[in-house]
């Protein structure tokens, strides 16, 4: 879990953030070795729609990592955007191991 100096993230947000991550990439437990989360707020202290930045890095077996982000009004927003692509492709990425 990385934040950038504008955030500091509780232990239950913390925790929030790993049930999240769990309920959403679970089923890829066994491709994943090692999954990085980045918070950041795109505009430090000022205010701004969707300037809440999630990224999220995996690491596979025997491949490059790779990364994707969302942006979002929250982080609760950001995160559940960064989820969803990332499934996208781990989805991607598991239908092509299968197929070998």
């Amino acid at each position: 879990m990385n934040t950038d100096k504008n955030l500091t993230i509780h232990k239950e947000y913390e925790e929030k953030i790993k049930n999240q991550i769990n309920e959403g990439l679970g089923i890829f437990d066994d491709l994943i070795t090692r999954l990085e989360v980045h918070l950041s707020d795109e505009n430090g202290s000022k205010e701004g729609i969707d300037d809440k930045r999630c990224l999220l890095e995996a690491r596979i077996s025997g491949r490059e990592p790779f990364a994707v982000s969302s942006l979002g009004n929250n982080y609760d927003v950001a995160l559940q955007g960064a989820i969803n692509k990332l499934k996208s492709k781990l989805e991607t990425i598991a239908g092509k191991l299968k197929a070998h």
